[in-house]
């Protein structure tokens, strides 16, 4: 699966460095990862959401963090939409950002 982007994470640990491990772990699984649909994917991430929009939310680092992700299975992209606490996921519309 090709990811887009990178940075995005990177970005988002330089501000909440307990956050890098995880993020780094999710990269990786991701990076290899070949979904044809979302039931793939949830077998691999049991607690990801579909929230809309194709718009899938992963819970990171023990669900502390959240991660909203656009994905293309045909394509093989997964754009990285929004990472956040709880509490700034609470402040967005999964669905549309």
């Amino acid at each position: 699966m090709r990811i887009i982007a990178r940075r995005t994470l990177r970005e988002f640990w330089e501000k909440f460095p307990e956050a890098e491990t995880a993020l780094k772990v999710w990269y990786g699984e991701i990076k290899k990862a070949e979904w044809k649909n979302f039931n793939e994917l949830k077998k691999q991430f049991g607690n990801a959401s579909v929230v809309g929009n194709d718009r899938v939310v992963f819970n990171i680092k023990g669900n502390n963090y959240r991660l909203i992700a656009a994905i293309d299975y045909e394509k093989q992209i997964l754009w990285i939409r929004f990472i956040g606490s709880h509490k700034m996921y609470d402040k967005i519309e999964a669905k549309k950002i």
